[in-house]
């Protein structure tokens, strides 16, 4: 058979062959059962987003034009509004983007009714950044308590939690609750609002935190990142109690800092790379609640000129923090968590390059004219094919819905806001970015596993025992651009922000509730 066979043609069929034995064909329905998995996952998902729009529309139907803001429109009464209790606001900032100046005025223009500070937290006055929040808090000097802190350079931990532990010692003595919010975060008016009163019904959680809408700029980057960030959102989307933990949103107890309860300070500062991963580990070592509100979901646009290298070094940050740890229990899940992705996201690709094999091998005996018998083909491989294609269609139209429905309640929460839509919604790219960023994880977390090391905005950390113990600043000679934003580390500075409706609104309500800044 060999000899009468083309060397392409018969290293094709007899791959095809080898991919119907009972190893291959298991790991082809493998595939199948992973796609429908996430697609019944961002189903869920979809249903608890779905669920808050109707609520919201219910709410409005009995005349709550408010409904963004809260379900009951009594809870925006005065004799309720002056007894919401104090935040602080700690955002730490490192370099200047083209969607910052829009993320920031979204933050600060809030319409929570409470006391209400916002600290910036920049490592040096020479921080693009710095400049850029130094004008914006100058326009909005009688309208809302913002301070920029400079905070210098972190010798203990990654810059961002030195950062966030200068800026709660900074915080209001009176402040009851601290929001960490990263400077990529679009808030709706009402986010602030909800996460408070989540808080103040529930006393046992421990933290709230949220989850970020990516929305793909039309690179092949911006979607790997969108594709990388869709399966954990199904995590975030339970409407409540949670496992994860993402460090752009998230809401404590203000004297969990002061007291260092459960040693959330002394697990951050002393080698502490990742805030959430850190926190989360220690959540889970004292059975704390982690929970996530339905509405806390939030546009997060990625850099217009995003490219493939800087999803790349995205990737291998994300990857890193599986080697950082705080206990032996917390190493040993990030282990697992380590093998049991590797081996997933293989997993998914794999199938995919067997139903390759199949559909070519199938293309070869028709134009070629060979028949089964002759090639020892059988048409099982392209039944092994159609149900993974099946599958694939599914997943992707479960990731879309989900998409969709979070793009509207996105809209809904932020009524004045651009309205987000999905026309620029590719759907090839889609596809092809799930392969790639499958393909490439086991790629870089074995090589985060092996170098100990990482390039964080400039900054490389080394890792030693799962906690930072050395760092490298070689200004100028690392990235000139953050990864996601794409924003300036060295360079540019900001340009005053423009006026809207709701900035008024907010205006109005902090010089209500707040006639005279709040002394510290």
């Amino acid at each position: 058979m060999s000899a009468a066979l083309d060397p392409v043609d018969w290293l094709l069929f007899s791959l095809s062959r080898a991919f119907r034995s009972p190893l291959a064909v298991f790991v082809q329905i493998q595939g199948c059962v992973i796609c429908l998995t996430l697609a019944i996952g961002w189903a869920f998902a979809a249903y608890v987003r779905n669920r808050e729009i109707n609520r919201m529309k219910d709410a409005m139907k009995c005349g709550n034009s408010f409904a963004f803001l809260c379900h009951d429109i009594n809870e925006l009464e005065h004799t309720n509004q002056v007894n919401l209790p104090r935040v602080t606001v700690v955002m730490p900032l490192k370099g200047f983007g083209e969607h910052n100046l829009h993320n920031w005025k979204s933050q600060i223009t809030s319409l929570y009714g409470g006391p209400l500070e916002f600290l910036f937290v920049v490592e040096s006055t020479e921080d693009p950044a710095y400049h850029a929040v130094s004008r914006l808090i100058r326009d909005f000097k009688d309208d809302v308590d913002a301070k920029i802190i400079v905070a210098g350079l972190s010798t203990t931990c990654s810059q961002k939690i030195h950062n966030q532990l200068i800026g709660v010692e900074r915080m209001h003595k009176d402040t009851k609750y601290v929001l960490f919010l990263d400077d990529d975060v679009r808030l709706h008016p009402g986010s602030i609002g909800a996460l408070t009163a989540e808080m103040e019904k529930n006393p046992e959680i421990f933290i709230q935190t949220g989850y970020p809408l990516d929305l793909p700029s039309g690179s092949l980057g911006s979607y790997c990142i969108y594709e990388y960030h869709m399966p954990c959102s199904m995590g975030f989307a339970t409407g409540g109690k949670t496992f994860f933990l993402w460090g752009g949103c998230m809401m404590m107890q203000a004297d969990d800092f002061r007291r260092d309860n459960y040693g959330v300070v002394s697990g951050l500062r002393d080698g502490g790379y990742s805030d959430d991963m850190t926190l989360a580990a220690i959540a889970g070592a004292h059975k704390r609640l982690i929970t996530s509100p339905p509405v806390a979901v939030f546009p997060h646009p990625l850099a217009s000129d995003l490219s493939f290298s800087r999803y790349w070094n995205y990737l291998r940050k994300q990857t890193f923090v599986l080697e950082s740890y705080i206990s032996r229990v917390n190493w040993l899940m990030n282990r697992g968590l380590f093998s049991f992705h590797c081996y997933l996201s293989w997993g998914f690709v794999a199938p995919y390059f067997m139903a390759a094999v199949h559909i070519a091998a199938a293309l070869q005996i028709y134009i070629k004219g060979y028949s089964y018998e002759e090639t020892t083909c059988t048409t099982s491989g392209l039944l092994l094919a159609s149900c993974l294609a099946i599958c694939t269609l599914t997943e992707l139209l479960s990731m879309w819905n989900l998409t969709r429905i979070e793009v509207q309640l996105c809209n809904m929460l932020s009524p004045e806001a651009p309205k987000l839509s999905l026309d620029y919604y590719n759907w090839s790219l889609i596809f092809v970015a799930l392969l790639v960023d499958n393909f490439l994880y086991p790629i870089s977390a074995f090589r985060s596993h092996f170098s100990q090391s990482i390039n964080w905005s400039g900054i490389r950390y080394h890792l030693k025992n799962g906690k930072i113990n050395k760092i490298e600043r070689n200004k100028g000679r690392g990235p000139k651009f953050t990864d996601l934003g794409g924003k300036h580390l060295y360079g540019k500075k900001g340009a005053p922000p423009k006026a809207s409706f709701l900035s008024s609104l907010a205006r109005s309500l902090c010089q209500w509730h707040q006639p005279k800044k709040y002394e510290v």
